[in-house]
């Protein structure tokens, strides 16, 4: 282990900590203060657009003339009155829910972080970075329809909001990003960071084709992809049942005559979503669930700003 690499949490440690606030806490202190740059600079307070109201919403901000004339609830937007607005969309699937065993165990002692898990704490580390610069940050978790969401806020007591609507109890249906991220592209403010955070498994083509809205609305979009390491080694051996998380079928087999076949779906299907979100002008990172959250944090932020510069 290298000095630089022993300064990152590893994930079985982190998957000890139950509490999604303790888990982003021990990922965001230290090694992340001071990366964080936004891309938006200036306190503009230049009338944009209007939006329909969501719950949540600050009521000041209600036009009511508008409500006057069309009896319905709109709420008044502004260019860039932060250096940032950050929409957290994680995805709450069935898919999201596998867990890697730890020496083809599953325990208290031999636990791991689930995918979804694993995103929330990301996602909320994000939200803790960005509410401690000042920015505004809304989340919204999904599957087959946005289940859960929080408007974007700026107070750093709102970060309890978005840990609530992250540790809210999921129903685990298939994903359904196109429906999603048209319908989330009608209310999102304009001009924001988007920052997806899924397994693209079960609806790939929506999400790039998703896209194609959000972009319309003027947003930065970031697609973070975060797969379990088996997903990405494939190191089952001898007879196993295989069971889907989002369709009732199951297939028992050797693994070991399936990994070729496997390891090469997974190429083309990782090349495609790298290729896919570069046509999209998305910035894709793949995260593996081995990986230290921190880790992944920092190479995240720091190509970032990097970018920004």
């Amino acid at each position: 282990m290298t000095p630089a690499s022993k300064r990152f949490l590893h994930p079985e440690a982190i998957a000890r900590i139950a509490r999604l606030e303790m888990r982003a806490r021990a990922v965001v202190e230290g090694v992340l203060a001071g990366l964080h740059k936004s891309p938006y600079k200036g306190q503009s307070v230049e009338f944009l657009q209007h939006r329909e109201y969501v719950r949540g919403d600050d009521l000041r901000r209600v036009d009511w003339k508008v409500w006057g004339r069309q009896d319905r609830l709109y709420v008044k937007e502004f260019e860039e009155e932060t250096n940032l607005r950050l929409s957290l969309l994680v995805d709450g699937s069935a898919s999201m829910d596998y867990q890697s065993q730890v020496n083809g165990k599953r325990s208290a002692q031999n636990r791991t972080l689930s995918k979804y898990d694993y995103a929330a704490t990301l996602a909320v580390s994000l939200a803790w970075l960005a509410l401690s610069h000042g920015d505004a940050v809304g989340c919204a978790v999904f599957d087959d329809k946005v289940r859960a969401r929080v408007p974007a806020r700026t107070k750093r007591s709102h970060l309890s909001s978005l840990i609530e609507v992250l540790e809210a109890p999921r129903i685990g249906r298939p994903t359904a990003f196109l429906p999603v991220l048209r319908s989330l592209s009608e209310t999102l403010p304009r001009r924001g960071m988007v920052i997806i955070v899924s397994d693209l498994l079960g609806d790939s083509d929506g999400v790039f084709q998703g896209m194609q809205f959000l972009r319309q609305r003027g947003h930065d979009i970031v697609l973070l992809h975060v797969m379990d390491d088996d997903e990405l080694n494939f190191p089952f051996e001898g007879p196993t049942q295989f069971e889907g998380l989002e369709l009732p079928e199951h297939i028992a087999c050797n693994p070991r005559a399936l990994r070729a076949g496997y390891m090469t779906a997974l190429e083309d299907f990782l090349a495609n979503a790298r290729k896919r979100s570069a046509a999209a002008r998305c910035d894709y990172s793949l995260i593996p669930t081995g990986e230290p959250v921190d880790a992944a944090l920092v190479k995240f932020l720091s190509r970032r700003s990097s970018m920004a510069v």
